[in-house]
């Protein structure tokens, strides 16, 4: 599948995410964050949706090592914590080209959203992968 703008609007399909206490623990260690609430696992750090995998729709294919991080924002409705279900889904909402350094970059900004059980919105997160050498 061609990266270009016909992928704007694509949709994941749903992934259902258990929230355990020892993976938010885990995560806080990791990143280094002394807050005991996050270390007790009992609330998620701000960046923790990171950790919920969730293919961005089109990019399945490519070789990983044509993609560059270039940003990663979230915006919660409440904070998640320790025993939540969190259903997410991610779709592409932007995509354009640039050419740079490395050649053609295809900049792709998707948007994440997880629910709970009864469908209200925890979280949303915006992400920006950028594909180089795409063309080529």
């Amino acid at each position: 599948m061609p990266l270009d703008h016909s992928l704007i609007g694509a949709t994941s399909g749903a992934t259902a995410f258990v929230v355990e206490q020892g993976a938010i623990a885990r995560f806080a260690d990791a990143i280094g964050d002394p807050n005991p609430v996050y270390r007790r696992g009992d609330v998620a750090p701000p960046t923790f949706p990171t950790t919920f995998r969730v293919a961005v729709p089109g990019l399945a294919d490519i070789d990983p090592a044509r993609f560059i991080h270039g940003n990663e924002e979230y915006t919660y409705q409440r904070p998640i914590r320790a025993g939540d279900v969190l259903t997410c889904r991610r779709r592409i909402a932007e995509l354009f080209v640039k050419e740079g350094r490395l050649g053609r970059m295809v900049f792709v900004i998707s948007i994440i959203e997880g629910h709970d059980p009864d469908g209200a919105l925890v979280f949303a997160g915006k992400s920006t992968v950028i594909v180089h050498g795409e063309g080529e």
